[in-house]
């Protein structure tokens, strides 16, 4: 097609409008278009980046194939597009002054006065354009934050800067906005979305689209006022209305209003009407699922949503899934505090059909989780645990299964006499100091005849991402699988343990990757989907 071109999307008025989940379905138009999309973050916190920050803060760290600890956008842009994100895809404050301060070190500015106009700015604009190459047509990046926002504004100045060294026809701003609906006055107010446009022009940019967050339509008047007022085509002011049932509405919310069209005359884009029909048919099956089933999310970051994000998604992508055919089942997710348990004990976890414990990191609500994975083991609730879960899994047996008193992982008790979980050197035997974190994407050597090769379609291998320090303890391994356990996963080598399941347990699978973050709407995980229907299966089981 020629040379790359560049969307930017940009939010004003509030936080939190949806940038991400907009960008995502942005680009999984153009790519069902026919069009080769990247996508990208550009956060303007300055940490380096999310791997350290608090998840109560800043949700669930993405993790990429190229083993990148990232925002949790870039979770929506791969599920909605199904495009990996890389290194590349996600820059902080932190990491751009970094490198150019780094620059400066090295001499590289040859003793001139380092300024944010142009050496910031610069540097911006450089990583935006690492997405650029000859098979990606068109990159869409998203500028975190809010317009008006102190530290967003050398990324603001970056992307100004870019329509004038890209030209017109290859730089297209889409700005996201808030038109409240005000109750007492029974009207829509779109003075908010107007000084939103008003910063930005201040700044230097005119919108060229506008996607307005609204709990109620757009009437055409105020369409028509918008545009007026923002200096926009009345045909790109674009109503987004909260979707009923599903974030995975938003692509089709926009495609109605012929958002594509809009987008590919403004760039000039050979554009192909969008192929839609494999995401109807998973929203129709949203729509029309029957029946429900009570998944128990036992984790230590409960209050935030966002801090599992990617886990709650891929509970409801199996539940579109199953039973399969025409209809799903919702998926109802009751999201409790691994302290709780430690507090009130296991017993409200009897309600449930299946357990969840996720990932995570320290030791508070350990022995909440530990109490959980028992109870999923003693009743013969479906369990899969994810990363930390294993862990936890692994933690519980070796306690009430093998009789090994205080057996605990390194991580919580350094001086476990019956270190189960360990930090591992290059040879695999287990250290007390040092331990690099594991990121990335790994494969995993699948045993035949178990459950987890029949998941996964009796594949015998597979790629899965990881990111933790600590190992289960191949010291061990003789005497878990005596107690049966079988370890129905291992890395190429056979030195790690990846996956394990019990025999004599209707359905116990726990994975030391993170599997949330390989499953699609249309594509659910095939772990998560085999503990889905376990959960269902056990649902019917006891008349529910």
């Amino acid at each position: 097609m020629g040379k790359t071109k560049y969307i930017f999307v940009t939010g004003g008025v509030v936080s939190s409008l949806g940038k991400g989940l907009t960008a995502g379905a942005i680009g999984m138009i153009l790519r069902r278009g026919g069009l080769r999309v990247r996508l990208q973050k550009l956060d303007p916190y300055i940490n380096v980046d999310p791997g350290t920050m608090n998840p109560f803060q800043h949700g669930e760290v993405y993790v990429t194939d190229d083993g990148a600890e990232t925002d949790l956008d870039l979770g929506h842009y791969e599920r909605f597009t199904g495009v990996p994100a890389s290194r590349a895809s996600n820059y902080t404050t932190g990491q751009i002054y970094m490198s150019v301060v780094e620059k400066e070190r090295r001499g590289d500015f040859l003793g001139g006065t380092v300024q944010v106009v142009p050496h910031i700015t610069d540097e911006i604009k450089s990583c935006i354009r690492r997405l650029a190459d000859p098979e990606v047509d068109v990159v869409i990046t998203e500028i975190g934050g809010t317009v008006g926002d102190i530290e967003g504004l050398p990324f603001i100045e970056a992307i100004r800067q870019m329509r004038h060294d890209e030209g017109r026809s290859r730089v297209l701003y889409v700005h996201l906005t808030l038109v409240p609906y005000l109750r007492a006055a029974g009207e829509l107010k779109t003075k908010p979305t107007q000084q939103s446009v008003s910063l930005l022009r201040e700044i230097g940019i005119q919108p060229d689209i506008l996607i307005c967050r609204a709990e109620q339509p757009l009437t055409e008047d105020l369409r028509r006022k918008i545009a007026l007022f923002c200096n926009v085509e009345d045909r790109a002011v674009i109503e987004e209305k909260d979707v009923d049932r599903s974030i995975y509405e938003i692509p089709e919310v926009l495609i109605q209003q012929g958002f594509h069209e809009v987008v590919a005359d403004f760039l000039g884009l050979p554009l192909r009407p969008p192929e839609m029909a494999d995401w109807r048919a998973m929203l129709g099956r949203i729509r029309r699922s029957s029946g429900e089933v009570g998944i128990a999310v036992v984790g230590k970051y409960i209050k935030l949503q966002d801090a599992y994000k990617s886990v709650y998604e891929a509970l409801h992508h199996a539940g579109a899934e199953v039973p399969g055919g025409e209809t799903g089942t919702h998926v109802n997710v009751e999201r409790i505090e691994a302290e709780s348990i430690e507090q009130d004990g296991p017993e409200r976890l009897s309600g449930v059909d299946g357990i969840l414990i996720p990932g995570g990191f320290g030791t508070r609500g350990v022995e909440g989780k530990i109490a959980a994975a028992r109870f999923a083991r003693e009743q013969n609730i479906p369990y899969l645990g994810i990363c930390l879960g294993i862990q936890i899994a692994v933690i519980e047996i070796a306690r009430n299964v093998l009789g090994l008193a205080g057996a605990n992982s390194m991580e919580f008790d350094p001086d476990t006499r019956h270190p189960v979980i360990a930090l591992l050197d290059s040879q695999k035997r287990v250290t007390r100091m040092g331990g690099t974190m594991r990121l990335g994407a790994f494969p995993c050597r699948l045993s035949p005849n178990t459950r987890v090769r029949e998941a996964y379609g009796g594949a015998e291998e597979t790629r899965e991402r990881h990111r933790h320090r600590y190992e289960i303890n191949n010291a061990f391994r003789a005497a878990f699988e005596q107690a049966g356990v079988r370890f129905s996963g291992l890395s190429p080598d056979g030195d790690l343990v990846e996956m394990l399941e019990l025999e004599n347990h209707p359905w116990f699978v726990a994975s030391q990757a993170h599997i949330e973050f390989q499953s699609r709407p249309a594509a659910p995980h095939p772990l998560f989907k085999a503990f889905v229907q376990a959960s269902i299966r056990r649902r019917q089981a006891i008349g529910r």
